[in-house]
């Protein structure tokens, strides 16, 4: 792959040193991503004390609540992000490209993709790459080489890839030193830090975990029970996110 960044960026692969089936697709990305590459040693949430983990996590700090504690793992991939923030900000640099190692870019639409970002793209900008087609509509913003970037009405999960503005990553350090939900969750509540989301569209990653021996953050298995309820909480706390961003414009 080749880019001509107009901006001084730099790429970070996020990996958790133990999920060795993934470390092919950390040298894949490596060798292929058009941008000077850091591997950021993930945090490991199974290894955090409670202690430490209770210096940063807080149940219930933000509203709407969030129906769910957050396991170790999910706290360690929320520190993970935050650490490639503070890498943009202390490198000086004017963007990262923080990149999950479970992510495949698109051979045909990542380069325009990432080339229209780079182009685009604020201090206080941070671009989503999402990889599912039906999330993250809005109005256009900047169109080029078949792809596109928009302002979503309503930002939409995942963390797999993301080209963050320096402004954009102060401003998330800043409003997430604590924290109460997990990290794609927290993004969606745009009145807690003053950045821009944007997203590309069509989607230019695939996620790939399924064939990288699958997730490290998700619990495996629960009883039928519990993914009822949860599956009622979760659409209770969607209907009181949208409620609540709407009740902020």
């Amino acid at each position: 792959m080749t880019a001509t960044p107009e901006i001084r960026a730099e790429a970070f692969i996020i990996h958790l040193a133990r999920a060795e089936l993934r470390k092919p697709q950390v040298e894949r990305l490596a060798a292929t991503l058009p941008l000077p590459v850091n591997i950021l040693d993930a945090v490991d949430g199974m290894a955090l004390t409670e202690d430490e983990a209770n210096a940063i996590y807080r149940h219930h700090l933000h509203r709407p609540r969030y129906p769910f504690a957050l396991r170790k793992a999910e706290i360690g991939c929320f520190l993970s992000h935050r650490k490639a923030w503070r890498a943009i900000v202390d490198g000086g640099l004017d963007a990262g490209l923080i990149i999950e190692d479970d992510v495949e870019p698109d051979e045909e639409l990542f380069v325009p993709a990432l080339a229209l970002a780079m182009k685009t793209i604020r201090p206080g900008d941070y671009i989503r790459f999402p990889y599912r087609s039906h999330t993250d509509s809005g109005a256009e913003v900047a169109k080029a080489g078949g792809v596109a970037l928009v302002e979503p009405g309503h930002t939409g999960l995942g963390m797999q890839m993301q080209l963050v503005g320096r402004q954009a990553a102060a401003e998330l350090l800043k409003a997430t030193e604590t924290f109460d939900r997990p990290v794609d969750t927290t993004i969606q509540m745009r009145w807690l830090a003053d950045i821009r989301v944007l997203a590309v569209r069509p989607p230019a990653v695939r996620q790939i975990g399924h064939l990288l021996g699958g997730t490290i953050v998700q619990k495996k298995s629960k009883p039928l029970g519990e993914i009822l309820s949860r599956e009622v909480k979760r659409a209770w706390y969607r209907l009181a996110l949208r409620a609540a961003a709407i009740g902020r414009r």
